[in-house]
């Protein structure tokens, strides 16, 4: 294997100097720790992200609160060399200026004791309710041309804003169900002006489609610039031109497979796509039949996610298999190289009653309070050390969500959706120790799934799925119809009522039936009747998330950002770890939407600031 030059090898050996964590073989948690002091967690240091967003003949304004700010900041407006404010603004962070010009410059001034401080650099304007970035498709092949499909965000340059790592598909892209040779898959980053960074070109030894290459984009090394992190293998071609392992080699089978040759995992840099470290990939493709059929189907089902492991620095989570055997491997990424920090395997002794738990998708928070993520892998959970925390071996299944879901009792919840014809078709479950509070009958493969509060009617998240026909409280108590989607969420209108996501519209909840409050025209969803945007995310602008969209001729993304005003004052959702995690996992499979640490939602309370450090 060729390693470009300058760059480190000494992650390929470290994969051999690490042993293998030995999980608990008890099927619910121990007790958190108590008496932990919290631990600040590295963030990213965002810059204020202001936007002017038309709406009708005024200007909506708006920015980030940073978890490094005072409670106590307040902010004054300027329209140009204006002081548009009469006084600091600090019960929200917008502003609504009436009857300015579509075309008006805005700056904003942070007030510190009293003190105005400098001016942020001055807002991207959304004139159209949207913000439009060209992006270039790579070149089509004979049978196939591309798709802009998932996106992730990261600051890969340092300067404090938002770049945009895309994903291209081809059109003969597959499921591991199914054979046939696919076209490349690409990776490009972007500034938000539509200058493209890089591109990385897999090569034809990683096969295309929505279970093969989940990518993350994180700071890991803590200097302040994100990384990219993904699955890699003989003839990818990093984002300077150079190639990683056998430039020639082909490890395809007649049916479009890849069962044989090395498989590796590599960092790259965010600014440049240079591979700064590559190592071989664990867990390790081993005997394809052992995974749960011989033709290549599970073998390949991987999933990857991000997780403050240490409690204070994030750390890389490779996954590979969930319907029989699962195993995950974190990685740390520090002075330029990989080393792995721990494998669970299901097949461990002790670990048996883990296998066939994993979800097509995951999800990353501290469910045990401890000051240390968790991995919820589905009907399971890996400690933040690598050993089992709690299954309910209820299976395998496509959609779940952790959060705050109910603010009524301490700690975290987790909803999650079922396959299996003799397991309940949907359930919520104490997301500390795995306890079931409630659940559904079974109902065979139930594909849908959300959790969140999209009601002011009733406490606390509504939860539905495709397999029951309500809307359920915390307690799955049924208090009205079901929402006529079941897909994705984001915060869009000035209360803090969730809304849903679908296609390419978003809706607003009602008793007797949904509001559409956007129809984005011109633009497509992803990944077929999963209908998930690019990306949502809070990018930019107050608390509120954005939406991403490729355009239908997937020449451009649109990122679009809310008209609306809000009198809710809530720090950046990016700098709190649980939510910034879900955006590095989001891409991962079947796409799921994210959830703070907290409760966002009708009579929430305050929330308490994020303990945070930037490099």
């Amino acid at each position: 294997m060729r390693i470009p030059s300058g760059k480190t090898a000494v992650g390929l050996l470290a994969a051999t100097a690490l042993t293998f964590a030995m999980p608990l073989p008890a099927t619910s948690a121990p007790a958190a720790e108590s008496g932990t002091a919290a631990v600040p967690r590295q963030v990213e240091k965002l810059g204020r992200g202001l936007i002017s967003v038309r709406s009708g003949a005024d200007n909506l304004v708006s920015w980030r609160w940073l978890a490094t700010d005072s409670a106590s900041v307040g902010f004054n407006v300027y329209r140009g060399s204006t002081k548009v404010t009469g006084s600091p603004i600090t019960g929200s962070t917008n502003y609504l200026d009436p009857g300015a010009a579509a075309d008006a410059t805005y700056t904003v001034r942070a007030v510190v004791d009293g003190v105005e401080q400098p001016a942020s650099p001055a807002a991207l304007r959304l004139g159209a309710g949207y913000h439009q970035l060209a992006i270039s498709p790579p070149a089509a092949g004979s049978n196939f041309s591309y798709v802009a499909n998932d996106a992730s965000v990261g600051d890969l340059d340092g300067d404090g804003e938002y770049e945009i790592v895309l994903k291209w598909d081809p059109t003969n892209a597959k499921d591991n169900s199914q054979a046939g040779v696919t076209g490349n898959v690409y990776i490009d980053a972007y500034r938000l002006n539509g200058t493209r960074l890089w591109r990385i070109n897999l090569g034809r030894n990683i096969r295309a489609g929505a279970h093969y290459t989940q990518f993350q984009v994180y700071d890991y090394d803590g200097d302040g610039a994100a990384e990219v992190a993904m699955k890699t293998a003989d003839a990818t071609v990093d984002g300077t031109g150079q190639v990683i392992g056998n430039a020639s080699a082909d490890h395809r089978n007649a049916d479009g497979y890849i069962l044989r040759g090395p498989e590796y995992l590599t960092m790259f840099q965010g600014s440049t796509g240079a591979a700064l470290s590559t190592v071989n990939y664990d867990p390790p493709r081993g005997t394809v039949s052992s995974w749960g059929d011989s033709y290549g189907n599970r073998v390949d089902r991987f999933l990857a996610g991000t997780a403050y492991l240490d409690g204070q620095r994030p750390s890389l989570i490779m996954a590979r298999g969930y319907y029989t055997r699962a195993v995950i491997a974190a990685w740390d990424f520090r002075n330029g190289a990989l080393t792995k920090r721990w494998v669970f395997d299901s097949n461990a002794t002790g670990n048996g009653s883990y296998a066939g738990q994993g979800n097509h998708s995951l999800a990353i928070g501290d469910v045990d309070a401890d000051g240390k993520d968790e991995i919820v892998y589905g009907a399971a959970t890996i400690d933040d050390t690598g050993r089992g925390l709690w299954n309910t071996r209820y299976g395998h299944g496509d959609a779940g969500h952790l959060g705050d879901l109910d603010p009524s009792r301490p700690g975290l919840e987790y909803f999650k959706v079922d396959e299996s014809s003799n397991q309940p078709a949907s359930w919520m479950a104490d997301a500390r120790t795995g306890q079931i509070l409630w659940s559904r009958p079974p109902a065979g493969d139930n594909g849908r799934g959300v959790s969140a509060d999209v009601w002011a009617g009733s406490a606390g998240a509504e939860s539905w799925s495709s397999a029951d026909t309500n809307a359920r409280n915390p307690r799955g108590t049924a208090v009205g119809r079901k929402p006529s989607s079941a897909n994705f969420l984001a915060w869009w209108d000035g209360d803090p009522v969730r809304e849903l996501l679908d296609g390419t519209h978003i809706d607003k909840y009602g008793t007797s039936g949904d509001t559409r409050l956007l129809t984005a025209s011109g633009v497509h969803s992803n990944n077929g009747t999963k209908s998930t945007p690019a990306l949502s995310a809070d990018l930019f602008g107050d608390w509120r998330e954005e939406v991403i969209w490729a355009t239908s001729d997937n020449r451009a993304l649109r990122i679009y950002s809310t008209p609306n005003r809000t009198n809710q004052r809530i720090t950046t959702l990016m700098h709190d770890t649980q939510y910034r995690t879900a955006i590095a996992w989001q891409n991962t499979a079947y796409n799921q939407p994210p959830h703070p640490s907290f409760f966002i939602g009708d009579g929430m309370a305050t929330p308490a600031r994020p303990e945070v450090y930037t490099p």
